[in-house]
């Protein structure tokens, strides 16, 4: 069986690559592990144009943010399944000084497309915000799990549902063989599987580990709620909170330190007790050293690429990085030294 390419894992970011080179009409196969993808499943999906404890726009936002929604769309479309969910985001201020400082955001025209509303004072007796807050567009979140089972049947065609065996993938006059198939090149998506191959390990992953918590609890507002952790509403006053971010504790399982930690951060944003706790994850997420993620192709090895380490903001980079990688494994088109692979040859 000769194709064009084999893809390496279907998370987000395989099933992104999958569908760029599918559409464009490669003949392509895709190996996923069933019970894996636990990163991308896992994952709250948000897409917030504005991170962090600094209240900043997030890294490469008015190239990212434009590609987010037609591209999730259009995998809607195609699949007839919903998973996008627009939602705006209200982030606290925690001082006066940080509401000054974003009233005059709200005069720059490079936060123009995010803002939706500069408040000054609370926004609900059930919210801790004395000073107000932000609220943001072009913002939401993305039912990972419906978007990547609605894609599995979408590639039915195409995905192999078994466990990647590297020591059978071997070179063979210009193909690389993984039993019957014959692909042009490989493409590792696997997130923290590709620290083990024999042409990756070079790299410098940063695995973070990140726990998740669902729980009940009274006030549903039409919005995110996201300062110290983040309050999405699922439904029926079910919320997701999140998320922790430890390099240190890497073990699968959650822990009730992490529980401990987003329940008493929830308490400084919300006031409404907690009846419940329905949930609790964890997920080991494929960051990366440098917080950039890592496309390109080996430097030795002919036909051997990676599209990988989209850390906790798969959701968002995804979409644009999907289409500067296909554009370069079908066209040979450069890719952004910033996240070029090649930045790290030097180190092997």
């Amino acid at each position: 069986m000769k194709i064009d390419f084999l893809l390496i894992g279907q998370g987000l970011a395989g099933t992104a690559l999958a569908y760029r080179l599918k559409q464009a009409g490669k003949k392509i196969k895709i190996i996923d592990q069933p019970g894996a993808n636990n990163s991308s499943r896992v994952a709250a999906g948000l897409f917030n144009p504005v991170t962090g404890r600094k209240m900043v726009k997030t890294w490469k936002a008015d190239l990212l943010f434009p590609r987010i929604k037609p591209y999730y769309r259009e995998l809607e479309e195609i699949t007839g399944h919903k998973f996008l969910i627009e939602k705006a985001i209200y982030r606290p201020f925690l001082s006066i000084e940080e509401q000054n400082e974003w009233m005059g955001h709200s005069a720059d025209p490079a936060f123009e497309a995010y803002l939706e509303k500069i408040y000054q004072e609370s926004q609900s007796e059930y919210l801790k915000d004395p000073y107000g807050g932000v609220m943001l567009r072009n913002s939401g979140w993305l039912n990972i799990n419906n978007l990547l089972d609605a894609m599995s049947t979408y590639f039915r065609e195409e995905l192999i549902l078994e466990t990647f065996n590297e020591s059978i993938l071997l070179q063979d006059g210009g193909f690389w063989v993984y039993r019957d198939i014959e692909a042009k090149a490989v493409v590792y998506c696997n997130g923290l599987g590709a620290m083990g191959s024999r042409f990756f390990s070079f790299l410098p992953f940063a695995p973070v580990k990140g726990e998740i918590l669902e729980v009940k609890q009274e006030f549903s507002p039409n919005y995110v709620v996201n300062r110290g952790v983040f309050r999405v509403h699922l439904g029926n006053n079910i919320h997701r909170v999140g998320s922790t971010y430890t390099k240190h504790d890497l073990d699968v399982g959650p822990t009730n330190e992490a529980k401990g930690e987003l329940l008493g951060k929830l308490k400084e944003l919300v006031k409404m007790p907690v009846d419940e706790i329905t949930s609790h994850k964890t997920g080991i997420r494929p960051a990366t050293r440098d917080r950039k993620p890592f496309l390109g192709k080996h430097p030795t090895e002919v036909g051997v690429y990676i599209f990988n380490g989209f850390g906790a903001k798969g959701v968002s980079l995804i979409p644009y990085f999907s289409d500067i990688m296909a554009d370069h494994l079908l066209n040979d088109k450069a890719i952004d030294h910033e996240v070029d692979i090649a930045r790290y040859f030097n180190y092997i």
